[in-house]
């Protein structure tokens, strides 16, 4: 449709009828047929505006989409087509490691191809926008919503969401062809620092860190063109995000020049009641309407509220106006009003959903995002026979196993199709490949496998009771908790290998999974322990959304393979690693704490006024007495079947003007008997500022690959903008100084190069 009749459409639309395009109504509001949109009582939508509401949240499905999109048109007086919008967060019906794990990667250009599959299969199955990429830095691994994030540095997130935004939405632009899903940058803003790592918790800090740290990933996501934000639950500066107008008017579209659509969370207006912020609904949505929030999820607070608001004057017609224009305007930018259904096809559906091409890219992304922590006398990658970690390093299968070790594949995680995650609520868990399936297609691979114990117990999980009441999750009897238990044991003591496939249950993550213990649940250390007594070769597949502590974990493993949730290619993927047919790649996108005491912990913090050297014994410094202040693994660490050693980091100039740059490189050696892929990493350090600056900074990453025996240069070019910072004066540049520089295989390095900007 053309600007002129959008405005047109516009102005003939009535007040309730405005209204309606500013309230989405959730999925579960449908009717058993999916055919109607009914409405809960509390949300107090009448009839009439009912017809008019302009979005609905994760209704998917060709048909269904269908369905209800013609019946919603039958009964609306303004017959403009819903707004089908969906949590489609790391995969449709294809799903693709975690974002964490996605992180690990260190290659935006994967999540690009990731994101711009799941648009393919999300508008066969009729979702027009989905709430991700999700922005939010995070440095606290008691948040649930970890699994989420892509990690804890400003620099790549910001790269990812970028590289994840031009996926979802590559084609969108083009008039008429149907392609892309709209996507939604959330939580605005600073939702990964709630306090104590609660979810929903207050979130409080300086201007400078919020602008520092925490909004370049959604300030790259507005850049890269996302067409709406989804607003936070939590407070900046003491106001919640959703009430927030120097949020949202002032930083979003003053500054940042958003033209796009926002969107709260799910009933986060009426929720500026319980933060204290608004007496009552209508205050709420007076509250939200003035910071400039356009769609209410899911409250009915616009709905009651709204036009006794502008008829008050507390609120103009403007306003409203200003607000369903931006809406009108993304519908008419996807073609809802030439297609209503825009591509919702059942026969597109079974051409895209998990073909072939895609589920090669969830093994490929599974591979690239493994991050190998342990690989003890090259135990890693498993062959036939009994042969030196050289020869197994310089073996490539050829698609069987050869006369392997026996092996015990042990763990409630051997056979578990619900490991996804969870947010992969539209996935298809019958077409995950688990470890034991994936074993089992392998021929001539001599195992056995059995769960031993169960992932969870109620210590572990409050609510555990409650889901078996449900009849969402079951406890074992005490006659199979013992048979198992015996069945692994036996396993092991005939097993040449054992493969331990453990972790984090799925329920403890996620929206509302936080936690103060991040070991291991249930019974499966206990089983790891007994195990290690029974094998020789003991290697751990470990599950996990978010970072755990391992120190026991390290100590009794051969080999830990950190596999987070993987996808629907998971088992594949691993057995392949596990077997040499390909390496893991990945690189930790969060540091692994020692102790929860640590947290929050990250790599790019402040020295401090007293920085301590991790040697001296003197309690007068900024240390802990019963715990090294490094992690157990840095940020940016991971292993291959490889080695690489990285020269002495060199620049081509000792000084840098103004706008001019500088070159620097250092030499990267695969030490190893097998070829790899290495992840440089390049860190910066701003040695003095008008403000503390941090010990330093990841800057630009580059992946080689390196034959075995083989050297490159691996060089980076050092601009002006990566030395930027909000200074003293709150001014975001680069202030004349001593800066240093090194090229690192992960954070653990200390920059020494040195060269000044003059």
């Amino acid at each position: 449709m053309k600007e002129e009749k959008l405005r047109e459409l516009l102005n003939s639309l009535s007040m309730t009828e405005k209204i309606g395009q500013l309230i989405q109504v959730p999925g579960n509001m449908l009717n058993a047929e999916g055919q109607e949109l009914g409405v809960r009582d509390e949300l107090g939508i009448g009839e009439e505006l009912l017809k008019n509401v302009g979005s609905t949240l994760n209704v998917v499905g060709a048909d269904q989409v269908r369905r209800v999109q013609e019946e919603y048109l039958k009964r609306s007086s303004a017959k403009i087509p819903l707004l089908f919008m969906a949590d489609i967060i790391y995969g449709f019906r294809t799903v693709y490691p975690i974002p964490l794990a996605l992180g690990c990667s260190f290659e935006p250009e994967l999540l690009h191809r990731l994101c711009a599959a799941t648009a393919q299969e999300s508008v066969a199955g009729g979702a027009q926008v989905t709430f991700s990429p999700m922005g939010d830095l995070v440095r606290d691994a008691r948040w649930g919503r970890c699994l989420e994030s892509n990690g804890e540095d400003p620099y790549m997130n910001a790269e990812y969401v970028k590289a994840c935004v031009e996926g979802f939405q590559e084609g969108l632009s083009e008039e008429g062809a149907g392609k892309g899903i709209a996507s939604c940058v959330k939580h605005f803003a600073a939702y990964g620092a709630p306090e104590g790592g609660r979810d929903y918790n207050t979130v409080d800090m300086s201007e400078r860190r919020l602008r520092q740290d925490y909004l370049p990933s959604y300030r790259a996501g507005v850049e890269a063109g996302c067409e709406m934000i989804m607003t936070s639950f939590n407070t900046v500066d003491g106001i919640p995000s959703t009430g927030n107008r120097w949020l949202m008017r002032d930083v979003l579209r003053k500054e940042w020049g958003f033209e796009g659509v926002v969107i709260t969370d799910y009933a986060a207006i009426a929720e500026l009641i319980a933060h204290g912020v608004a007496k009552d609904k209508k205050e709420a949505a007076y509250l939200a309407m003035e910071a400039g929030v356009d769609i209410d999820m899911c409250t009915g607070c616009y709905a009651g509220s709204l036009e006794e608001l502008i008829k008050e004057g507390r609120l103009s017609e403007e306003q409203l106006d200003e607000a369903v224009w931006r809406i009108l305007r993304l519908k008419n930018k996807l073609g809802l009003f030439e297609d209503p259904f825009r591509g919702a096809d059942a026969a597109a559906e079974q051409e895209v959903f998990l073909k072939k091409e895609f589920r090669a890219l969830a093994k490929e992304a599974a591979v690239k995002c493994s991050v190998l922590l342990e690989n003890k006398e090259n135990l890693l990658p498993l062959s036939s026979g009994t042969q030196t970690g050289a020869e197994k390093s310089a073996e490539c299968m050829d698609g069987t196993a050869g006369k392997a070790d026996k092996i015990a594949l042990i763990g409630p995680f051997a056979d578990r199709k619900d490991a996804l995650g969870m947010w992969a609520i539209h996935g298809d868990r019958s077409a995950v490949v688990t470890i034991r399936q994936a074993f089992s297609e392998t021929p001539g691979l001599d195992f056995a496998w059995t769960e031993g114990c169960e992932a969870l117990l109620p210590e572990d999980y409050a609510d555990l009771p409650a889901l078996v009441e449900r009849g969402e999750r079951s406890y074992w009897s005490g006659e199979k908790r013992e048979k198992e238990w015996n069945r692994a044991m036996a396993l092991a003591d005939g097993a040449d290998v054992a493969v331990l496939a453990i972790g984090e249950d799925t329920v403890q993550g996620g929206e509302g999974g936080s936690r103060t213990k991040l070991t291991i649940p249930g019974d499966q250390m206990k089983l790891l322990r007994e195990v290690r007594k029974r094998v020789s070769k003991v290697v751990v597949v470990l599950f996990a959304g978010r970072p755990l502590v391992l120190d026991e974990v390290k100590e009794l493993a051969d080999a830990v393979l950190l596999v987070w949730y993987p996808g629907t290619e998971g088992g594949t993927a691993i057995r392949d690693m596990l077997f040499g047919r390909c390496e893991p790649q990945g690189r930790l996108s969060m540091s692994l704490p020692r102790s929860v005491g640590q947290l929050p912990l990250y790599y790019n913090s402040f020295s401090t006024g007293r920085p301590y050297d991790g040697k001296t014994p003197n309690r007068f410094f900024s240390r802990y007495t019963d715990c090294p202040n490094t992690p157990l693994y840095p940020y940016g660490y991971g292993l291959s079947y490889h080695s690489a050693s990285y020269g002495q980091t060199q620049l081509d100039s000792r000084t840098m003007k103004g706008q001019e740059s500088i070159t620097v490189w250092a030499d990267v050696t695969n030490t190893g008997s097998r070829d790899g892929v290495e992840t440089a990493q390049l860190y910066l350090q701003d040695v003095t500022g008008s403000v503390v600056r941090p010990v330093k900074e990841l800057k630009a990453v580059k992946k080689v690959f390196l034959k075995a025996g083989e050297t490159k240069r691996v060089s980076f070019v050092i601009t002006e903008e990566m030395l930027r910072f909000y200074g003293k004066d709150m001014q975001y540049r680069a202030e004349p100084g001593l800066f240093r520089a090194g090229i690192f295989p992960d954070s653990s390095g200390k920059p020494e190069t040195e060269f000044e900007l003059i």
